[in-house]
């Protein structure tokens, strides 16, 4: 099963963030995310099997004991690939204990060996895949307030046409 480690968002930031994804969709061609899916990877996995699934679970409780919740703090728009083909993000501040909880599920993870996608942690929230950016300025926009993360979820992945759908598999509250 394809699978990854993410922090998810609240309500009111959700209700925030589709706001301003409503908006760029009126100037931005592109398959926009549906809110339900807005969260914060801190590590893809990929695909496992059930017992690594299992050893996951017990790499995110050891990350997670003690930590504080992260603060999501919006930074601004960012981009990954080419501006007629791009995945449109909202990035977030690199707070300490952001960035923490990512080192530390990826040690515990690494230290289990589950292989995961090991590129350095950039935290963002994906709003769109195959993006096209229009050239000049996007229209004023009003980001969410900063909030703190509810929680860290295991989720299973699962592709099919009209995009992916998120299942937890497991999830730690903060």
């Amino acid at each position: 099963m394809r699978t990854f480690i993410a922090l998810d968002v609240p309500s009111a930031f959700e209700d925030e963030l589709a706001g301003v994804s409503r908006q760029l969709a009126s100037v931005v061609e592109g398959r926009f995310l549906n809110r339900s899916t807005y969260h914060v990877t801190l590590a893809f996995l990929g695909d496992v099997d059930e017992a690594e699934a299992r050893l996951a679970m017990d790499a995110l409780d050891a990350a997670c004991d003690g930590v504080e919740a992260p603060a999501l703090s919006p930074t601004g728009l960012g981009t990954f690939g080419r501006p007629h083909d791009a995945t449109l993000w909202l990035g977030l501040a690199t707070q300490p204990a952001l960035m923490d909880l990512a080192e530390r599920v990826r040690t515990e993870l690494h230290e289990r060996d589950i292989a995961f996608d090991a590129k350095a942690f950039r935290p963002h929230i994906t709003l769109a895949r195959r993006a096209r950016i229009p050239r000049g300025q996007l229209p004023e926009l009003l980001f969410p307030a900063p909030a703190v993360a509810p929680s860290v979820t295991l989720y299973k992945s699962i592709l099919d046409q009209t995009g992916a759908t998120y299942k937890p598999l497991y999830r730690i509250e903060f």
